[in-house]
């Protein structure tokens, strides 16, 4: 009676390990982009509720500038946002493209939008 082994060879142990390697290069290179882009989101909901409707544009920017730098974000710059009233409040609006490069000429493209308002009501 002839036993016949079962499992991975090692060319498949291979595939499986540079599949996972990629997977992980590629997830690591987006935390990154997404980590700025929620703090974003979180600054200018702050700063539009905190601001009242007699605050002008410019103090609005300030207010995001000095909260940006506490926070590290460096793809909005404060002439960057778009800022208008509606509905007796401001709405904050940021929209932008955040390129990451991986392996020599292969990029990520992300392409993000942030609002004050809350897009869930």
């Amino acid at each position: 009676m002839r036993f016949r082994q079962h499992g991975i060879s090692l060319i498949g142990m291979i595939l499986v390990v540079i599949l996972v390697c990629v997977v992980l290069l590629v997830g690591l290179k987006m935390v990154g982009p997404y980590k700025e882009y929620f703090s974003l989101k979180h600054i200018i909901a702050q700063v539009a509720s905190e601001a009242g409707s007699d605050v002008s544009d410019s103090e609005l920017r300030k207010r995001y500038e000095r909260q940006a730098i506490v926070d590290g974000i460096s793809q909005i710059k404060p002439g960057d946002l778009a800022i208008r009233r509606a509905g007796g409040g401001i709405v904050i609006e940021a929209e932008y493209s955040h390129k990451v490069p991986l392996v020599s000429n292969i990029s990520l493209l992300f392409d993000f939008k942030a609002s004050s308002k809350d897009d869930s009501k």
